[in-house]
């Protein structure tokens, strides 16, 4: 079945030690016949797609680890051939001697994951560490830098509790390439908000808060924090309803579109029962 990596975005914390252990394996370090050197600039052969979500004081931010997804039909292969080929064990590898000239290549990845070395004239993409695979090692340098687990590597079959859940990268060309990185808690949307009697001036503690998706009625539930916090992670891109419910008070509905972004419902003022 072949080598995948798995990479759980949710375990990243964004240190980059992978984009430092790839630097420091392949900078000024001739792996010929697997690659030439890196540049100490301009390539990452793995990289960390770091993303700022929702508006203040409601903010996250997201990484998510992007590299070569070795496809099984890689759209190189098929724009080069003669410069590219598949290992047995299912890393696709840029010929650095056969690839010379053929900048084409880079323009071929629909992942952005090929890059061009000016100084070799080559292009050139992670390679798996195949090198290091060849020489006893069971993961890549990016997968032992991982402090957390967060990408890993290894036969399919090792992985397959989990990959029934997996998503890709691209989910519009998964069919088309068949790409071998599998991801796990790819970051999809929140809803936040805090909810708040103005006037007392205080937040409110404890309160019942509930998500309904206004397209499919589903519904989700929390309850506010200590500082009147809610918040729902990992929702569907969709319009909402709000719902908040908290003893001594009327009960509040206000929407909250995460069609396109992240959405921080703000302030959720609630107004004290009529006695």
């Amino acid at each position: 079945m072949g080598k995948v990596f798995v990479i759980d975005p949710a375990k990243c914390n964004g240190c980059r030690n992978c984009q430092i252990a790839c630097k420091d394996e392949h900078c000024d370090n001739d792996w010929s016949p697997v690659a030439l050197p890196q540049p100490d600039t301009g390539h990452f052969w793995i990289g960390v797609n770091e993303t700022v979500r929702g508006s203040v004081p409601k903010v996250k931010v997201s990484y998510v680890v992007e590299l070569c997804q070795h496809c099984g039909d890689a759209p190189c292969m098929k724009a080069a051939p003669d410069a590219v080929y598949r290992r047995d064990d299912g890393l696709v590898i840029v010929d650095p001697e056969k690839a010379k000239g053929k900048r084409e290549l880079v323009e071929a990845c629909p992942y952005g994951a090929i890059f061009w070395n000016e100084e070799y004239d080559v292009p050139q993409k992670c390679t798996g560490c195949a090198h290091l695979l060849d020489e006893g090692w069971t993961v890549p340098r990016c997968v032992d830098a991982c402090p957390h687990d967060a990408i890993r590597f290894g036969d399919e079959s090792e992985f397959a509790d989990e990959l029934g859940s997996a998503e890709f990268i691209a989910p519009e060309r998964a069919d088309a390439d068949r790409p071998r990185v599998y991801y796990l808690n790819l970051p999809k949307r929140f809803v936040a908000g805090v909810v708040v009697d103005l006037e007392s001036d205080e937040v409110v503690v404890g309160a019942q808060v509930t998500l309904e998706n206004a397209e499919t009625s589903e519904l989700l539930q929390t309850e506010t924090d200590e500082f009147g916090d809610f918040w729902f992670h990992q929702v569907d891109a969709a319009l909402y309803n709000v719902y908040v419910e908290a003893e001594g008070y009327m009960t509040r509905m206000v929407k909250a579109d995460a069609t396109s972004k992240d959405c921080n419902a703000g302030p959720i003022d609630v107004f004290a029962a009529a006695e």
